[in-house]
């Protein structure tokens, strides 16, 4: 489900924190990110430098206003940061030993 497949997709409310250790949506309730709006998983874990950071760039242009982003990575996206800033977005991470969450929000 959420590690088996790269890309982005919306999670209904039920499936997101069922599936694929750490538990996401337990990470996602732990971030400062606005839990009443819907969100896309873009899960770039297997990708290696630097295409999660293109592909979250990217994937943020079409992002609805009222969504939240939630990235899946391996480490947390030191480079990702000021570009976020950069335009406008506010962001927190959670980090795990099998994983890194990071929300991203208007």
């Amino acid at each position: 489900m959420f590690g088996g497949t790269l890309g982005c997709r919306r999670p209904d409310a039920s499936d997101m924190p069922e599936n694929d250790p750490p538990r996401i949506g337990e990470l996602f309730e732990r971030t400062d990110a606005p839990a009443d709006r819907p969100r896309d998983l873009l899960d770039v874990r297997e990708l290696g430098p630097p295409h999660p950071l293109k592909r979250t760039l990217e994937t943020l242009v079409d992002l609805d206003e009222r969504a939240v982003l939630v990235q899946l990575n391996d480490r947390a996206p030191q480079h990702l940061y000021p570009k976020l800033r950069d335009r406008g977005f506010d962001y927190a991470t959670v980090e795990t030993d099998e994983c890194v969450v990071t929300a991203i929000w208007r």
